[in-house]
């Protein structure tokens, strides 16, 4: 039994940091290009090593001061899941604690140490299949490789929780900001159920969606004709 048993397995934290862009009207992910092996070249999700003195939580937030230069409070994040499979790393044992952050805005990018590039994808589906795209470039979240390690398995697990929680605890839509239009909503929730903004009726989905949002003004515009109306989102409070 003792020689089974891992004394010291290397311990990550995974960070899928979502934000959102107003001229996609998509959700996007930031991902780093690895600047050593393992996966050498290949995009992956910003991840470090937790540290002897530190809790997880703590270090998915040096995580992120780290690779984008930008601090946040606990209240952006949450932890999604522990991924162990004894293959997800080809040398040694190491297991991952992955988690969501949620930015309201998209800040300056920067690589910071172990990657040589920095750059926001945006989620999409074609025929039914989720993909990441910057540009011309175009990841498969289906399966391997196009992503380092079991990163595509992250970022789908993170997909089907976020789902799954878009009628009772819609998160996610912190990436918006403090306040949003119920358009801006929809885009959100079209993207992760596949369909398009239209295809989701905005009287029905306001009134089916009442007790998670507040209504808290109208959003200033140039143009004519009824301003839209600004909603926060009631269980989340933003520091």
């Amino acid at each position: 039994m003792a020689d089974k048993v891992i004394a010291h397995p290397l311990i990550t934290i995974a960070n899928i940091i979502w934000s959102f862009n107003p001229l996609t009207h998509l959700p996007q992910v930031l991902l780093v290009k690895r600047a050593y092996p393992p996966f050498e070249g290949h995009w992956a999700l910003p991840e470090t090593l937790l540290w002897r003195d530190e809790s997880a939580d703590a270090a998915c937030i040096r995580l992120i001061k780290d690779k984008i230069g930008v601090r946040l409070s606990n209240s952006a994040t949450e932890q999604l899941a522990t991924f162990t499979d004894p293959d997800r790393v080809s040398r040694g044992r190491a297991l991952a604690i992955a988690y969501m952050t949620f930015l309201p805005t998209m800040p300056q990018l920067r690589a910071g140490y172990g990657a040589t590039e920095v750059g926001w994808f945006s989620l999409n589906f074609d025929h039914g299949k989720f993909i990441l795209q910057n540009g011309d470039l175009v990841l498969s979240l289906a399966a391997g490789p196009a992503l380092a390690f079991d990163h595509h398995q992250i970022i789908n697990t993170a997909i089907v929780r976020i789902k799954n929680k878009l009628d009772y605890q819609p998160t996610i839509l912190q990436i918006l900001g403090p306040t949003f239009t119920l358009r801006q909503a929809r885009e959100v929730y079209a993207t992760f159920r596949q369909t398009t903004v239209d295809q989701i009726d905005n009287s029905n989905f306001k009134k089916t969606h009442q007790k998670l949002f507040k209504e808290v003004g109208t959003a200033a515009t140039k143009r004519s004709g009824r301003p839209p109306k600004l909603f926060k989102l009631v269980s989340v409070r933003f520091s």
